[in-house]
């Protein structure tokens, strides 16, 4: 996903900038530290009230996944061809083979999983313990990205009452007619900054962390069955068929990935999967 949602923010305070100016307007009369301490402060606080304090901490570290993304060094293809190349291992020197392979592989997912398929547990236990890791990190990552949508809620009504706010203000003091235009439109401002940050921040950047979670999740999906599939003794083009189910057909044709060789440097488990976590 790279830096699209940085870009997409961007484009869109770009394009709210340039109609202002296309229109002769300017652009400092959009600014208004008040207004955004009323916005901003009491989306915070509100979204204090609501989620724990440890769950508000972590949202620097959301806003940068979903800034930077979430994307996995090896692509499903390359992973559906580490997973052949494990198999064809199995087959050929047997399951204790893999320990050397699941100790360089940087994802845990992954490693865990080999690593019970080493010890001989069953491949029910197997699959039971892989699913309940992949619920908790579902359920991990659905506290984050529910927090930033929740906050896309809140700011809207933040802008309300801090224009409300301003009315009252402008109401209260009518002695000068003349004034009265801009202070009003002054007022607005804070509703503005409300449905702003709430569709061109928040609400988005809430959008983009599900669908990293969801490929995130989807990928270890994929991972499981692969797992599954060397513990079974699959032959390598079963294995293949089996994952290449989850992939495009643009996909499945991209080939290279390989495990790391026990005759090699530990560097080369840098080149197996590296999923980022996100939990």
């Amino acid at each position: 996903m790279g830096f699209s949602t940085l870009i997409g923010l961007l484009v869109g305070v770009g394009a709210l900038a340039l109609s202002v100016i296309l229109e002769g307007g300017e652009l400092g009369r959009y600014l208004s530290p008040s207004a955004a301490l009323i916005v901003f402060g009491g989306t915070l606080g509100a979204t204090l009230t609501s989620f724990p304090l440890s769950q508000v901490m972590k949202l620097p570290k959301l806003m940068l996944k979903g800034i930077a993304g979430g994307e996995a060094s090896m692509s499903p293809s390359e992973m559906v061809e580490l997973f052949v190349g494990l198999a064809d291992k199995a087959r050929r020197q047997g399951l204790l083979s893999l320990e050397d392979e699941a100790t360089k592989i940087q994802d845990k997912f992954v490693s865990k999983g080999l690593l019970l398929v080493v010890d001989g547990v069953d491949p029910e236990v197997v699959r039971t313990i892989l699913d309940m890791d992949l619920a908790a990190l579902a359920e991990r990552h659905q506290r984050g990205y529910s927090m930033v949508e929740s906050m896309g809620g809140y700011a809207p009504t933040m802008g309300i009452i801090g224009t409300v706010m301003g009315l009252v203000t402008v109401l209260s003091s009518l002695d000068n007619p003349a004034d009265l235009g801009p202070a009003i439109a002054v007022a607005f401002i804070a509703t503005l900054y409300g449905v702003g940050s709430a569709n061109l921040l928040w609400l988005p950047f809430g959008s983009k962390l599900k669908a990293q979670s969801r490929e995130e999740i989807w990928l270890r999906e994929v991972a499981r069955e692969g797992i599954l599939a060397v513990q079974a003794g699959d032959n390598t083009r079963v294995v293949r068929e089996k994952l290449e189910a989850f992939l495009a057909a643009s996909e499945r044709e991209v080939k290279g990935a390989k495990i790391p060789d026990s005759s090699e440097p530990a560097e080369a488990g840098k080149k197996t999967v590296a999923m980022a976590s996100g939990g």
